[in-house]
């Protein structure tokens, strides 16, 4: 079955303890601070990741569920500044792997061929059991994307063309804002939250004060860290405006109809400022790729 990255647990939303059970798993499936980070191997990967997704047509949520499986990696190992292919690597790998989740007809050897490079199938497949061994093999992600329908229940009126044009634009700036670099500081929820309180403010500016409120007096939700992402987010909105992705010129050409925006290209670009805020209790510690005692990279072309 495809991985759906709205729904990343086995168990049924219907059930009573589904909700409380997401919250309660997603800081095992967040990446490192942004302070703690190795920037420049990030960028790289995720900007081959970004090159795949352009330049093959590639699915939005798969090259967004590679980028996760990347920052994941990136929180516990680390890649030998001494190999910077590396980076290359990792992110062949978790391409590969987020497509195999997706069930994606993606050809990574036809990617490897346009941007120069070709990895063998059997190195690619150690990188991919490091990674999986980094990620304790939880593959089915929880992302912001897993909490939009939680938090689109605390929007009134609750019709669905309404709903529909705010999960979207929230959606959209969601892809956006996972290359701002000071994202990797707040929970997937924290981030699916304040997605949702910008797209209504974009989109429905007589509602949003009451959904911001409404959000914000969830027990799941720590107001302080609401407002100090909601600051984050405002860039990433003000640079998709610039960008041109204006959801309101969208609403009004297509005569108040809600439109699935998440088609359209908004370049993306990667921030690598960071703040000295909470770090959500992460203890993060991390070991060289190198030093793993078993599938050691440094062998990978023997």
């Amino acid at each position: 079955m495809e991985f759906d990255l709205e729904n990343p647990l086995t168990s049924s939303e219907s059930e009573p303890d589904f909700v409380t059970a997401l919250f309660a798993a997603e800081s095992d499936h967040m990446g490192s601070p942004a302070a703690t980070l190795d920037l420049s191997s990030r960028r790289d990967a995720v900007s081959l990741i970004l090159q795949a997704q352009f330049a093959c047509n590639l699915d939005p949520f798969i090259a967004y569920l590679a980028i996760n499986y990347i920052d994941r990696f990136l929180a516990r190992q680390e890649i030998p500044r001494e190999k910077p292919w590396v980076a290359r690597l990792l992110a062949v790998s978790c391409l590969n792997l987020a497509s195999k989740m997706k069930k994606s007809d993606f050809s990574l050897p036809d990617f490897q061929r346009e941007e120069g490079f070709i990895f063998d199938a059997q190195t690619i497949h150690r990188m991919e059991l490091l990674v999986l061994g980094a990620l304790d093999w939880r593959m089915r992600s929880i992302t912001p994307f897993s909490f939009l329908r939680f938090f689109l229940t605390f929007f009134s009126p609750a019709h669905p063309p309404l709903l529909q044009a705010l999960k979207a634009r929230a959606s959209q700036t969601l892809l956006k804002a996972q290359s701002e670099i000071k994202m990797l500081d707040f929970k997937p929820s924290v981030i699916a939250a304040s997605a949702l309180i910008s797209a209504a403010h974009e989109l429905f500016p007589i509602q949003s004060p009451s959904f911001r409120s409404a959000v914000a007096s969830s027990h799941f939700v720590k107001k302080e860290r609401l407002r100090e992402c909601g600051v984050v987010m405002g860039g990433v909105v003000e640079i998709m405006m610039m960008d041109g992705c204006d959801p309101r010129l969208e609403m009004a050409s297509s005569c108040g109809t809600p439109v699935t925006v998440l088609g359209q290209h908004c370049p993306s670009s990667e921030s690598e400022l960071t703040i000295g805020s909470s770090l959500d209790g992460r203890d993060i510690k991390k070991r060289r790729v190198d030093e793993i005692p078993t599938f050691h990279l440094s062998h990978a072309y023997d």
